[in-house]
């Protein structure tokens, strides 16, 4: 990144560089899908997912070859208060079955022929509790923003977003309260399971976040370090990157969901090559989707993160890009085509 005196400055200049979507490359599929032989219109989402692809890969024919899942896992603070049913010990033993294979998440990305890759953002270092104080200063959440935007080294064609972390749905609930109002009550859902004195600590410690920032609460960006853990700062920057690189991304849910949120009120164009991979359970996620105006691809009733519900949707966009870049033409195929029944 470029240097400043000013970290957030070169997070906001950044954005402004962005690339917007390659318009030729989807005019070029909406033209091919008119050929191809299936009614106009029959694969509903699946066309649109298409035209998305190659607008952002800048690929009139869009391929997924390298899909890829990063999770990003951080401990936070914030867990001082009871808001967890399970300790802070548990995101660290969840690195250890991710590595062994054991999680859900593996056995999605085998299923698919998905990549997985998982970053350990300071376990031993957790955030600052944002009930007491800031969870990051400017530079130290700037520098995990660029430790996300590195993820993507190595190479990847869609890139599906997932975190890992003890407490990081009430840094997410207090996320969406600062940014969008409302009770602490409408964003908190119950996470791993906390019961109902434990959602009422979590409603309580969001609540006293937003009275101690207060002042501090119209810069999307103070949000993000005052409320943030790591790999919601890190998954902000992966979302940059991506862009840069004209690499498409699939979120995953509730937490995921609060780094794009963070962005699009940056910069509502700033998330436009991400899609939503599922509606969440947890929360008021469906709420947050529509005031990013994204519609998501699945709703199982999922609420695991790990970025499950991101590398489920993935199957469906690989399938969309395989879809449109293997069909047949009428001409090809030798079928007559709409025009032909009106000769």
């Amino acid at each position: 990144m470029p240097a400043s005196g000013l970290p957030f400055d070169d997070i906001r200049q950044l954005i402004a560089a962005m690339p917007g979507p390659d318009m030729a490359a989807a005019n070029a599929v909406r033209a091919r899908d008119k050929e191809l032989t299936k009614p106009a219109g029959s694969l509903g989402r699946m066309e649109e997912i298409a035209e998305w692809l190659a607008a952002w890969q800048a690929k009139p024919i869009p391929r997924v070859d390298r899909p890829l899942v990063c999770v990003f896992a951080g401990n936070h603070g914030v867990v001082a208060q009871g808001v967890s049913a399970f300790p802070q010990a548990v995101t660290r033993q969840m690195l250890e079955n991710f590595a062994a294979g054991g999680a859900a998440i593996n056995q999605i990305c085998a299923a698919f022929d998905i990549g997985f890759k998982v970053f350990d953002l300071a376990l031993d270092l957790p955030t600052g509790d944002f009930t007491q104080g800031d969870a990051l200063d400017e530079r130290a959440c700037v520098a995990t923003m660029a430790f996300g935007m590195e993820a993507l080294a190595g190479g990847a064609d869609l890139l599906c977003l997932g975190e890992m972390g003890i407490g990081n749905t009430t840094s997410a609930a207090a996320i969406y309260a600062a940014l969008y109002g409302g009770d602490a009550a409408i964003w908190c859902g119950r996470g791993t399971g906390v019961d109902d004195a434990g959602l009422k600590r979590k409603v309580a410690a969001v609540e006293a976040g937003l009275a101690l920032h207060a002042a501090h609460l119209r810069d999307p960006l103070e949000v993000l370090r005052r409320f943030g853990g790591r790999e919601i700062a890190a998954i902000c920057g992966a979302i940059i990157a991506a862009r840069s690189q004209r690499i498409p991304v699939i979120l995953d849910g509730y937490v995921v969901t609060a780094a794009a949120a963070i962005l699009h009120a940056l910069e509502p164009s700033s998330i436009d090559h991400c899609l939503a991979g599922h509606l969440s359970a947890e929360g008021a996620h469906a709420q947050v989707l529509a005031r990013l105006g994204k519609q998501p691809l699945l709703a199982l009733d999922m609420r695991l993160g790990e970025g499950t519900g991101a590398a489920l949707a993935a199957s469906l966009v690989k399938a969309a890009a395989a879809i449109h870049s293997g069909m047949a033409t009428f001409a090809q195929a030798g079928v007559a085509g709409k025009g032909a029944a009106e000769a």
